[in-house]
C-alpha cells in the first residue's frame, strides 16, 4: 500500500509526504519550519516521522525550509548536484547530503524512487515516481512543457499529482508584468490546464485511482478552471480530480 497527502501547493510553499510502510518521504519543503512542522500535525505526523527529504529544485516555494528542517531533525536531503550547488555551502548539513542522478532510479527504506529531469527554469531540477514494487505515484509540477521521456515516466501510474497551474485566458488578462506573463507561460516556466490535458491525453490513464490538480496559481487559476480542463480527458466527473491547494494541501490518499 502507498499513500499520500500534500502539506500545501502553490507559489508561496510546496511539500508533499509520500508514505510506504514505515518510510516517509517529505517532497520538496517550501514553507517555514515552523509552519512545516504545523502542517505535518494536521496529517497525524511528527517531524520525526519524516524519513528523508527529496528536493526537487531550489526555488524558495520548494526549498525555503528544507535546510532548517534537515538541521533541527537530522534527516538526510536527497537532490541533484545542480540544485545542491545553486545553495550556500552551509544552507545543507553536509554529513546528511545524497546527491542523486535524475536518470538513475534509486530507493529509500521501502520507497523505490523513480526521478526523472524536466525543463524549468532551475539549476537541475527534477521530478519523481513513487513505488512500493506494485503500485506507483508520480508528480510533475514546476515543468514548462512535456517531453517523451516525461510521458512514458508518466504513462500507466496508479496515482498522478500533476501541475494546473494557469489558465492562459486569466493570465494573459491578469496585471502581472508581460515577462513575467512570458516566464509562466513560457517553455521553462508552469503547465498551464489545458498543456496539463494535452499531457493526460496522451498518457495511459487506464489504472489512474487518484489524479490531483496542484501549483494552482490563485491569481491565474481556480479549481473549476482546472477540473473541467482535466476531467474530460479521463471521462470523469470533475469533482473527482482531487484538488493540493495552498492552504488546505490535500487529505491522506491511498493506493491499493
Amino acid at each position: 500500500m502507498l499513500r499520500f497527502a500534500s502539506l500545501g501547493s502553490g507559489s508561496e510553499g510546496n511539500a508533499l509526504i509520500v508514505e510506504v510502510g514505515e518510510t516517509r518521504l517529505m517532497l520538496d519543503c517550501g514553507f517555514s519550519l515552523a509552519e512545516t512542522e504545523l502542517r505535518l500535525g494536521r496529517l497525524g505526523l511528527a517531524p520525526t516521522d519524516v524519513s528523508a527529504i527529496l528536493v526537487t529544485h531550489e526555488h524558495g516555494d520548494h526549498i525555503r525550509g528544507a535546510g532548517k528542517f534537515a538541521r533541527k531533525h537530522r534527516i538526510p536531503v536527497w537532490l541533484t548536484y545542480g540544485t545542491l550547488a545553486s545553495q550556500a555551502d552551509n544552507f545543507f548539513p553536509p554529513d546528511l547530503v545524497r546527491e542523486i542522478d535524475s536518470h538513475a532510479p534509486f530507493a529509500i527504506d521501502d520507497v523505490e524512487v523513480f526521478p526523472f529531469p524536466v525543463p524549468h527554469d532551475a539549476r537541475e531540477p527534477a521530478q519523481f515516481v513513487f513505488g512500493d514494487g506494485a503500485l506507483r505515484f508520480g508528480v510533475l509540477t514546476d515543468v514548462g512543457r512535456t517531453t517523451p521521456h516525461i510521458e512514458s515516466m508518466l504513462s500507466g501510474l496508479n496515482g498522478l499529482m500533476l501541475e494546473a497551474n494557469h489558465d492562459t485566458a486569466l493570465l494573459q488578462q491578469s496585471a502581472y508584468p508581460a515577462s513575467l506573463k512570458e516566464r509562466i507561460g513560457g517553455r521553462f516556466g508552469h503547465l498551464s490546464n489545458s498543456a496539463s490535458a494535452t499531457l493526460l491525453s496522451k498518457l495511459d490513464c487506464g489504472a489512474l485511482q487518484h489524479c490531483v490538480a496542484a501549483h494552482l496559481s490563485r491569481q491565474n487559476n481556480s479549481p473549476d478552471h482546472a477540473r473541467a480542463a482535466l476531467a474530460p480527458v479521463l471521462g470523469c466527473v470533475p469533482e473527482w480530480i482531487g484538488i493540493a491547494d495552498q492552504q488546505n494541501g490535500l487529505d491522506w490518499r491511498t493506493l491499493v
